[in-house]
């Protein structure tokens, strides 16, 4: 048993992989929270530990609440009500997760569940104040779950690798962009419901992730953000460094230059390839 939990232990703070650390931190906080409220009941106490809990944690539709609880942009992501809640959002974030992790890194995956989970909660704040059906119920709904920052990684996934496959019970293979398009269309039809809150969250993730992998694919890697940047070191040289030299930069290098950029951005140049860039640019 000791060796498991320090299995657990290992593979959610230890293991650099993001994918077992969003899914363990989830599980915990969901487990501590169901112990300490099953406590809270059997002391005969009225009081319900997740809805008080959830009036701090919890995202409030209403904008006059949002300057007491601007954490909650954050918090409410990692907080679910009940087990159902939490399973089917972390068994999606397992299934499109890992095949995120196979093409992408993960800094990028932090910052796709991260900015996903924030702009989808916005997103559904903004919403439910601009559309004035929603007027009367503002300070009733609050904003709980992971869905959006699941909805994020989902919807990035399937815009990376639409044709990828996957089996489903009673249907067979798959490509994930169809699993992605029935969880938006499903999400737009549940607006009008009582949990209106959630599915514009999750939409709001979706578009995030969409977003996100088109901007990466044109060059553009909003995740850089949480790039490390290296430590300052003062070396000396007892000679200088010499910067390559061109006598003359052939049509055909800057072709291949200029076909690099298009596909890969201007940053994946080389310093030498930046050099001669901006040879060309001045012959």
């Amino acid at each position: 048993m000791n060796n498991t939990f320090k299995d657990l232990r290992f593979k959610i703070f230890k293991s650099g992989n993001p994918l077992f650390f969003y899914i363990g931190i989830n599980v915990l906080l969901f487990l501590v929270v169901s112990i300490i409220g099953i406590f809270v009941f059997l002391s005969g106490s009225a009081l319900s530990f997740k809805s008080w809990l959830f009036e701090y944690v919890a995202l409030p539709a209403s904008f006059t609440q949002l300057p007491e609880r601007f954490y909650t942009t954050f918090t409410y992501m990692f907080f679910h009500t009940d087990i159902f809640h939490i399973l089917f959002n972390m068994l999606g974030l397992y299934w499109f997760g890992n095949i995120f992790m196979n093409f992408l890194q993960s800094r990028q995956f932090h910052f796709v569940y991260i900015a996903g989970g924030f702009f989808g909660g916005l997103f559904a704040v903004a919403f439910l104040n601009i559309f004035p059906v929603f007027s009367d119920s503002l300070f009733n709904i609050n904003i709980v779950g992971a869905s959006a920052a699941v909805m994020a990684i989902i919807f990035a996934a399937a815009t990376l690798v639409p044709n990828y496959t996957i089996m489903l019970l009673f249907f067979g293979e798959v490509k994930i962009k169809w699993i992605a398009l029935v969880y938006f269309i499903l999400d737009f039809l549940s607006i009008g419901s009582s949990n209106a809150g959630g599915s514009l969250a999750h939409i709001g993730g979706a578009l995030l992730g969409f977003a996100y992998i088109k901007s990466l694919q044109n060059g553009s890697d909003w995740s850089k953000i949480f790039e490390r940047k290296p430590k300052l070191k003062v070396v000396k040289n007892e000679q200088p460094i010499k910067k390559p030299t061109f006598k003359g930069v052939s049509q055909n290098e800057i072709d291949e230059i200029l076909d690099k950029i298009s596909t890969s951005g201007y940053d994946k140049l080389t310093t030498t390839e930046k050099e001669k860039l901006f040879k060309a640019s001045k012959d």
